[in-house]
């Protein structure tokens, strides 16, 4: 939440307290030259022992909560059928609406079921934006990615305040061209990862969503960060500036066929998901989940996980949740703004991005700026920061190098 000064002044403000402190140290900056050098002038690359603070990621490395803690500690562990299990599935219907749910290790495993089971050879994927597993796994399983977003979401500075919005006649456009038997399935990402974590709208949702009906196309929706969706759905969509973040959020996953999820980022914990109210689905997908991840009760995950779990998903939708990282992110863009640096606007509901071409204008893409601009900023104040560019995007069937969008 923000609080707003007596000089008219917000700024953001956390509605939790720290019980515990981790020692951090700074390296001297000869240190830190020779550090990034070892690591190839990859962000990625270097060791935490040399990290003053550590921005790379919150994914699977974020605090959880006293109550997380708590329920790791009751733990019913058991390999099969455990209550713990069964605790945070009755969650999930609580928060999501899902009566089918199975766990997975992380986001990228419940995405590699989806593509095993729903995805054939030649197959397109018609998506909002991709993030980088998404993709890989169903490039690997013969099929292709189709990003149909408004033309406006690439703009770096822009005040349309849903930039994630799937553009709805480039979808009618595809399913024309392949025939929506071609089409494995719509997906919708929450927030848009790779493009500064932008939302899409409620309304552009039910026009999905009405698509697809018309078609019979199955909706499913990446809600790895849909807390930070609803939170700004909540702030910047007429109509929805009185509904909280858990009607919204519950709202969304009414509107889809198929949920998964990482839990490293909302629900603070080691793990994933797959959620859906259809059992006739489910039940395609059922069968490789002790395959690839683990029995139908745990899914890769230890029952710790589990518990915590359980818990994050109630405590996500909680505002003073939802909304911390969105109101942070908010200040710190426009604090950039202010000073002239280049940032990716509006703020969205991920991190604060940085225009490393407009930043470093001397610098071709062909030569990483963003990359650059990372191991630039490690090396000038010991922080970790990560590149989202030309370096973290594939290379084409012929192994040449594709430029970032």
């Amino acid at each position: 939440m923000s609080i707003r000064l007596s000089s008219g002044k917000e700024i953001p403000i956390e509605m939790h307290k720290a019980r515990m402190v981790q020692k951090i140290s700074l390296i001297p900056v000869d240190e830190r030259l020779k550090a990034i050098g070892e690591a190839g002038y990859n962000t990625f690359l270097l060791k935490t022992k040399d990290i003053f603070l550590d921005m790379l990621t919150d994914s699977g490395v974020n605090a959880m909560s006293d109550n997380q803690f708590a329920a790791m500690i009751k733990t019913d562990d058991a390999y099969a059928g455990s209550m713990t299990f069964y605790e945070f599935a009755a969650a999930v219907e609580d928060v999501l609406g899902y009566k089918y749910v199975m766990n997975t290790h992380q986001g990228r495993a419940a995405e590699h079921l989806l593509a095993k089971v729903f995805i054939k050879p030649s197959d397109v994927v018609p998506t909002n934006y991709h993030f980088t597993t998404t993709r890989a796994h169903i490039e690997l399983a013969g099929a292709q990615v189709l990003e149909i977003y408004y033309d406006e979401a690439l703009k770096t500075e822009s005040i349309n305040p849903f930039k994630g919005n799937m553009d709805p006649q480039k979808l009618k456009n595809v399913i024309k061209k392949y025939g929506k038997d071609k089409v494995a399935f719509v997906r919708m990402e929450a927030t848009t990862n790779l493009i500064g974590g932008q939302p899409f709208s409620m309304e552009n949702m039910s026009e999905i969503r009405q698509i697809c009906n018309e078609n019979a196309l199955m909706l499913v929706l990446d809600g790895s960060l849909i807390c930070e969706n609803a939170y700004l759905i909540s702030q910047r969509e007429k109509g929805y500036e009185n509904k909280t973040v858990a009607e919204i959020v519950k709202e969304m996953c009414g509107m889809v066929d198929l949920f998964y999820m990482s839990g490293r980022k909302n629900t603070s914990v080691r793990g994933g998901m797959i959620a859906t109210n259809n059992k006739e689905l489910f039940d395609k997908i059922r069968p490789w989940l002790p395959v690839y991840e683990g029995f139908y009760t745990y899914g890769g995950m230890s029952m710790r996980e589990v518990g915590a779990m359980a818990v994050g998903v109630r405590e996500m939708v909680d505002p003073s949740v939802a909304g911390c990282s969105v109101e942070q992110i908010k200040y710190f863009v426009n604090r950039l703004k202010e000073t002239g640096i280049p940032v990716v606007t509006p703020p969205g509901g991920l991190a604060c991005h940085l225009d490393a071409m407009k930043f470093l204008p001397h610098i071709p893409q062909s030569q990483y700026p963003a990359g650059a601009l990372a191991a630039a900023l490690y090396i000038a104040s010991g922080i970790r920061s990560m590149e989202r560019g030309t370096i973290s995007v594939d290379r084409n069937k012929e192994g040449k190098e594709t430029m970032a969008d």
